[in-house]
């Protein structure tokens, strides 16, 4: 990660202020942004009471608000734009099999997955585009977006907060960070072997079904 969107970086050049812009683009905007170990690290400091002088109540009340309007925001992009963004066959993020993959995601976990969504970096960027292009309805929608900003940006927060008061975490905050990162990236690493067990399993049923009538004129001859 480029020193420039480090957590200590973002946190001790812009504050809450940062912290809040960040929660907010990752939210419904732009991927690969340092959401959990930021939050983690924001809870952190406000415990220490260095660079957040912000109760934590504040705190944990305008970073909910913050990622709760980012995914309102990526809602409309995907409601208004969703088809032009996902038909686009050169693209390989917005591409029709991307939105396709999402809706299967959102048939088998329905509109909890706006929940579950919150805590998978990269696919909490995408979820609510996907939502809006989907058209799921928007009372549904507000109703999980809202308890997934308060599980995510309160809950991380907050966790960051209380384990920031431990000595030995204080003392290895950086390893910390990256054990936070590695966590996260389970589920992803999870989905991407899944496609490719799936992929393959795929793949060998093609070949025996290419197989197939080659056999059936050898039985037939025979």
């Amino acid at each position: 990660m480029p020193q420039w969107l480090s957590p200590d970086y973002l946190i001790s050049h812009f504050g809450l202020i940062g912290i809040l812009v960040i929660v907010f683009a990752e939210s419904g905007l732009f991927a690969f942004l340092p959401g959990d170990s930021l939050l983690f690290t924001a809870g952190l400091l406000v415990a220490n009471g260095e660079y957040i002088k912000q109760p934590l109540w504040l705190v944990c009340t305008l970073i909910v608000a913050a990622a709760i309007i980012g995914d309102q925001v990526g809602y409309m992009i995907g409601k208004f734009f969703g088809p032009k963004l996902f038909n686009r066959p050169q693209s390989k993020l917005f591409k029709r099999e991307n939105l396709d993959k999402a809706h299967e995601f959102m048939d088998k976990h329905g509109p909890k997955a706006i929940v579950l969504a919150r805590f998978v970096p990269i696919i909490r960027t995408f979820a609510p585009m996907v939502a809006g292009a989907g058209s799921m309805k928007y009372r549904t929608f507000l109703t999980y977006n809202v308890i997934g900003g308060i599980g995510w940006g309160a809950g991380i927060t907050i966790a960051g907060y209380w384990l920031g008061q431990i000595e030995f975490i204080k003392t290895n905050i950086e390893a910390i960070l990256v054990l936070i990162v590695l966590i996260s990236l389970i589920p992803v690493i999870f989905e991407v072997l899944k496609a490719r067990k799936e992929a393959r399993a795929g793949g060998e049923a093609g070949a025996d079904e290419a197989s197939a009538p080659g056999e059936r004129r050898r039985h037939a001859k025979r």
